[in-house]
């Protein structure tokens, strides 16, 4: 697979160039940060090299910067990681032939390249699996690089960086944007707003997620057929 790399990662890197856009600016938002915490570039380039949890790594700086409990720092991992077991579930039949590389195909899914690995197929003349081997590592390594860059001027910027990690959030929120305008039918997106409405008022805001995942799975899978036969349309 090595000797086909090169040609993958061409037809790969068009379809990560807006996830590039969008990683260079929240890693370096969140090397910013951790730079304002005292952490220097060595420790941005091994989270972002081994953890690659985007709004985790945010919510990790408060882990790092304050008294260690490994049975929060769980329970936090799980709720904000909580759609990966969805995403996981997605990716069985993508990633079951990828033999030596499904581990760090695992490892560096995320919702950018789960994004594209789901709407995207590989050229005819472009190896399968290296096709989805380019998405991924380009995809991190502009995390990487953005969150190093950010680690390297933080300690040359001079203004106050609180509020900066809601770029995260915003984030999001264009992606969102970008797909409603994107697809005709909006009943995806409707259920996914739903059940995270009712999922907050039950739940409240620090115990929503995995309850609105799970109510998501639930009412795509009532109106599976439905909305099957509305996009066949």
């Amino acid at each position: 697979m090595i000797k086909m790399l090169p040609a993958a990662m061409k037809a790969a890197f068009p379809h990560t160039i807006p996830i590039l856009t969008g990683f260079a600016f929240l890693g370096m938002a969140y090397g910013i940060l951790m730079s304002s915490r005292g952490f220097g570039w060595p420790w941005i380039l091994l989270t972002s090299s081994v953890v690659f949890a985007g709004a985790l790594q945010f919510v990790g700086i408060s882990l790092l910067t304050s008294l260690f409990d490994p049975i929060y720092a769980f329970l936090i991992a799980i709720a904000v990681n909580a759609r990966h077991l969805f995403y996981g579930i997605s990716l069985l039949g993508k990633y079951g032939d990828t033999g030596k590389i499904k581990p760090y195909l695992i490892f560096a899914t995320c919702d950018e390249t789960f994004s594209i690995l789901v709407s995207t197929e590989s050229p005819p003349q472009i190896d399968r699996r290296a096709f989805m081997f380019s998405v991924a590592l380009l995809n991190q390594s502009y995390w990487v690089l953005g969150s190093v860059i950010g680690g390297l001027i933080g300690p040359l910027l001079t203004f106050d960086t609180y509020g900066i990690d809601f770029v995260m959030t915003a984030f999001f929120v264009v992606i969102f944007i970008n797909q409603w305008q994107s697809n005709k039918r909006h009943s995806p997106a409707l259920i996914g707003l739903g059940a995270a409405l009712v999922s907050l008022v039950i739940f409240g805001a620090d115990r929503f997620i995995i309850p609105a995942m799970a109510l998501i799975i639930v009412c795509l899978t009532v109106f599976r057929k439905r909305l099957a036969r509305g996009t066949d349309e």
